[in-house]
């Protein structure tokens, strides 16, 4: 095997593994987002998030932190929320309060981090969520609500007349998979393939040394590395601990927590597609700005003589906790979800393909047909 050949065989192979890792949380959250889309009253699902006040953040944050899902998994539920009446700022407060205090990352940040870096990272990712929504309510524009939903939710659903229950069940789950699974996979599995490139080429020798430099230059370039690449929401915590063990700064690994867990290729993609650019700007400059301040005040401030953390019991009790919330699949289903996210995204090209291969079809004729 080439050279070439190995690095597309190793990009390609980290991008499966990506996929493979978050595809039976998008295939659920797929479910869950369409039920919710058409089995929730759209009156009472807008009553409860469709404002600005600062009550019904702490709602969206409080759904957030029940949910032990990833931050690709969340995308769908955040976008179901959106569509079905919540604002900008609570969906935005949910998308990051989801995978950063979700109950499985919070008690594995406690039993490999310990208490004082576990607690740095819980009450950042708390403002995070909160400072995210009050922005969000604040600086949208036309996507403050979802198009068409400007009307009295009351009157529209009086439009539509009486609903049977297999009715809302097979239109929510058409809604789920149809309409916002292939818009949703559309743009995941490109930013499964980018984040698979990212991972290939930076090295982890490179992330590394930038964990181990307590400087805002390192706690920048960490950041960077985190919005880009996707990383579990639970399953970073194990290689932040190890670094963290080995020397490297309190603050750096906080911020690599934080971008990792909430900021992503295939989540920055769909919030920029499905919801409009200033919400992903939102949503990427306010985690990706306050992880940097959280890190820095962590280094300089909160823990500038930190010891690393180690308690063999809290941690084997901590996974055996979050190995009990977050229940493993088979490989053979990560391997089935994945294949129905990625003819997601084909059902959803199809249009772009169907024109590829007519303007190569067209080129063929023309060169058969032009003297030689």
């Amino acid at each position: 095997m080439s050279g070439l050949e190995t690095v597309v065989y190793k990009i390609l192979a980290s991008s499966v593994g990506f996929l493979n890792s978050s595809s039976d949380w998008l295939i659920l959250s797929f479910l869950l987002a369409g039920l919710l889309h058409h089995i929730l009253s759209p009156d009472r699902l807008q009553g409860m998030l469709g404002n600005k006040r600062v009550a019904t953040l702490g709602k969206a944050v409080a759904s957030g932190l029940l949910l032990p899902i990833c931050s690709c998994g969340v995308i769908p539920l955040g976008l179901g929320l959106y569509f079905s009446g919540a604002y900008l700022g609570p969906t935005l407060a949910f998308m990051t309060s989801c995978p950063i205090i979700n109950p499985a990352a919070v008690i594995m940040s406690f039993g490999l981090l310990g208490p004082q870096l576990a607690l740095c990272y819980l009450v950042t990712g708390l403002v995070s969520a909160f400072a995210i929504g009050m922005v969000g309510n604040a600086l949208a524009g036309r996507e403050l609500q979802a198009p068409g939903l400007e009307r009295p939710v009351e009157r529209i659903a009086l439009e539509r007349g009486p609903i049977s229950l297999s009715s809302k069940l097979l239109s929510g789950l058409q809604w789920g998979f149809a309409d916002l699974g292939v818009q949703v996979s559309k743009y995941v599995v490109p930013g499964m393939l980018l984040a698979g490139l990212i991972t290939t080429i930076v090295p982890s020798s490179l992330i590394q040394h930038y964990l181990g430099n307590p400087g805002l230059l390192s706690i920048g370039g960490i950041a960077l590395i985190g919005a880009v690449m996707y990383v579990c929401a639970v399953g970073h915590i194990p290689f932040i601990a190890a670094m963290v063990a080995s020397g490297a700064a309190p603050g750096v690994a906080v911020t690599f927590l934080m971008t990792g867990a909430a900021t992503n290729l295939p989540e920055l993609l769909s919030i920029y597609k499905l919801i409009g650019r200033r919400a992903a700007v939102i949503y990427n400059v306010g985690v990706v700005g306050i992880s940097l301040i959280a890190g820095y005040i962590t280094n300089r401030l909160l823990m500038p003589g930190f010891t690393p953390y180690f308690n063999l019991s809290n941690a084997r009790q901590a996974i055996h906790l979050v190995g009990w919330l977050t229940p493993t699949s088979p490989e053979l289903v990560h391997y089935l979800c994945s294949l129905i996210v990625v003819c997601l995204c084909l059902y959803a090209l199809r249009p772009w393909m169907k024109q590829l291969a007519g303007s190569t079809s067209s080129w063929l004729q023309w060169g058969k047909a032009s003297p030689r």
